[in-house]
């Protein structure tokens, strides 16, 4: 990236803005004529967004969405991307120094010096928090050398993961030609980015302590969707000229996550009511089912040597969000026989639960109660019940053996007596 361009593209945009134009955003023509990407609008507050969509994070199914597939300027949730690289190339514990950053006026920052030694977890959370434009250009020198062989990489990512609407021009989100996506493509890396756990515990924090720091530091998000409701799960802000006001959000609830996606809201108080709306509203179509609860008997191997069979019980309790018409079933995986000694609770096997074949939680089976090591006695009253007529053929041949051994012994006596 040429951060002497993305100036002047900024610095026009500014003087656009004031003249009461926007640069670089599509026309009224391009939005009339742009597609769905998605089913119909649900009913509700209508939502003012250039674009919108909300998808169920485990399967994909688009819940409404509108001008979806349009490619448009997304702001600072290209950060979404550079986290997702960032995570694929860096170690968290990797300590990096921080580069000497020429910010403009109004850019996200994390305020860190030059020189200043930072672990990779400690920008991630800069990154993602605070929308740090420092953070993500230290994490993409950090990553690749240079600003330019990380956008290439970014590029590469979106290509892989089939983000057919999106291009990258800089690891940032400042608005330049060539920095896109859709909000399609928003949603689909963001799903990707959950299955993450360390992307998602960063995205739902509220606060963080960036504990590499001298001295340790602090810091909050900006992003206000996470204070609105208990259940929301993240994820990303974004705001330039030429974007508009974006989120991604996403939440938890009935054992199901929902990622909303609205790029070009009019101002912060809508993006942030809108991504809620659309958020409430596909939870509305979801009926929660706890398929599995807490201490459930879920297996029971047969105990080998003393007989009789162990309960295997569920850690925890497995809820799952399903809609008219999904399919829920159980894979289990535990042992068909089991052999002491066992202590109770040990982690014998777990259990799944299916959403039209997707899983959507698991708990672990623990031993119901204690197992002792098995004896000598039980296990021959084992073999003996296992194996019952073997048994009995080598019964039948020991007390055959046994009459012609005494036949002989008697004919030996016999011998000897009439000897005498």
């Amino acid at each position: 990236m040429k951060r002497g361009a993305v100036r002047a593209s900024l610095l026009a945009a500014v003087l656009a803005s004031i003249a009461g134009g926007v640069v670089g955003g599509p026309t009224p023509e391009a939005l009339a004529t742009a597609g769905g990407g998605g089913s119909p609008a649900a009913t509700g507050p209508a939502i003012e967004a250039r674009a919108w969509t909300l998808m169920d994070a485990r399967t994909g199914r688009v819940l409404e969405s509108h001008a979806a597939a349009m490619p448009l300027p997304i702001a600072s949730t290209t950060k979404l991307m550079t986290a997702y690289v960032a995570l694929q190339e860096l170690p968290l514990t990797k300590v990096v120094r921080a580069a000497p950053y020429d910010p403009i006026y109004g850019e996200s920052l994390l305020n860190l010096r030059a020189g200043q030694a930072v672990s990779v977890r400690d920008l991630l959370y800069g990154l993602i928090l605070r929308s740090g434009n420092d953070a993500a250009y230290d994490l993409a020198r950090a990553a690749a050398g240079s600003e330019d062989a990380f956008v290439h990489q970014m590029n590469l990512r979106a290509s892989a993961l089939g983000l057919s609407d999106t291009h990258y021009a800089n690891p940032i989100g400042l608005d330049e030609a060539g920095n896109y996506s859709s909000a399609a493509d928003l949603a689909t890396l963001t799903a990707h980015l959950l299955r993450e756990p360390v992307f998602a515990k960063i995205a739902a924090s509220k606060q963080a302590r960036l504990r590499s720091l001298r001295p340790p530091r602090r810091i909050t998000t900006i992003n206000e969707l996470l204070h609105l409701e208990p259940w929301v799960t993240g994820v990303k802000t974004g705001h330039t000229f030429d974007a508009g006001y974006v989120l991604v959000g996403s939440g938890r609830r009935k054992g199901v996550e929902l990622i909303s996606v609205v790029i070009g809201a009019p101002t912060p108080e809508a993006r942030d009511g809108e991504s809620l709306e659309l958020l409430e509203r596909g939870f509305a179509e979801y009926r929660r089912r706890v398929p599995i609860r807490s201490g459930q008997d879920v297996a029971d191997p047969a105990i080998r040597y003393a007989g009789g069979s162990l309960p295997l019980l569920a850690a925890r309790s497995v809820a799952a969000g399903t809609y008219r018409g999904q399919q829920l079933d159980l894979d289990v995986e535990a042992p068909a026989e089991v052999e002491g000694p066992i202590e109770r609770g040990a982690v014998l096997g777990r259990a799944t639960v299916l959403v039209d074949g997707r899983p959507a939680g698991s708990t672990p089976l623990r031993a119901g109660r204690s197992i002792p090591e098995a004896n000598l006695f039980d296990r021959v009253r084992s073999f003996v019940s296992d194996h019952t007529i073997l048994t009995a053929v080598g019964l039948f041949v020991i007390l055959i053996g046994a009459a012609f051994l005494w036949r002989a012994v008697r004919r030996r006596r016999g011998r000897g007596r009439s000897g005498r």
